[in-house]
């Protein structure tokens, strides 16, 4: 795949399909994108592109690889109990009913989680779940997941919060309450203002730094006085004190 063709293809996505390509990792985004080309059976990137313009399956497979969504209920559970103790110990203290913000929420998994927190602990508060993938957000929006992908889940979690359907398990609507879910591009769109909480982890891993810098400074502008930020296992801010930001523990920050 050459470098001309492959700035045909940003161009071309952009202007298509609103998603900036620049701002990811180009070696592995180019990786991906020559996998589920070949898919197709496109040779080029301009053939490729022919295909997406007139088959909205293949454009939305597109949008779903792209995007990489690997999730589940209570990821790294460890580093998620340490943000709940955080939430208790910071936020609740000054905030009653938090704003929490679930940013690049994938199928679900995450905002539900953080619903089952808030309602464990019987906080009130709304979290609003966003992704920019449509076909996900539907799926997120359903409920409905494979036992594999509530593994993390006790079986009396499962029974409280879950309706088993054959071999499927739905949310229940206790749950679904808390949460809002809409598309929203962490690139291009407008940030959720006034949050107490926001929840990005395992999604800025996959952009270059100028784009992940930009989105930590836009984090922490939208975030309240004592706010913080949960991050994925492997997304260390070394350089959080520039964006207004402080480490309080593993993967959380907390606004300065």
């Amino acid at each position: 795949m050459s470098e001309l063709n492959f700035e045909f293809f940003n161009d071309w996505v952009e202007k298509k399909l609103g998603i900036q390509l620049n701002s990811y990792k180009q070696k592995q985004m180019q990786r991906r994108i020559g996998n589920i080309m070949h898919t197709t059976g496109a040779k080029t990137l301009e053939e490729y592109a022919q295909i997406l313009t007139r088959d909205k399956a293949a454009r939305d497979a597109f949008v779903e690889h792209l995007t990489i969504n690997v999730t589940e209920f209570y990821r790294n559970k460890e580093i998620f109990e340490s943000f709940e103790e955080t939430v208790k110990q910071i936020i609740l203290p000054k905030y009653k009913m938090p704003k929490i913000w679930s940013a690049a929420c994938s199928i679900g998994a995450e905002p539900y989680t953080l619903a089952m927190i808030l309602d464990q602990n019987q906080i009130k508060g709304k979290i609003i779940a966003t992704d920019i993938d449509k076909v996900i957000l539907d799926k997120a929006k359903a409920g409905t997941y494979k036992l594999a992908e509530l593994k993390n889940l006790a079986p009396t979690v499962l029974e409280r919060y879950f309706t088993k359907q054959d071999n499927l398990y739905e949310i229940k609507p206790q749950i679904k309450k808390y949460v809002t879910f809409k598309r929203h591009d962490l690139l291009k769109d407008s940030y959720e203002p006034n949050c107490h909480i926001i929840v990005c982890r395992n999604v800025t891993i996959y952009f270059n730094s100028d784009a992940r810098d930009e989105v930590y400074q836009k984090f922490s502008d939208v975030l309240m006085p004592g706010g913080i930020l949960f991050t994925g296992a492997t997304e260390t801010i070394s350089n959080c004190e520039q964006f207004g930001l402080k480490k309080v523990d593993s993967f959380i920050y907390q606004k300065i």
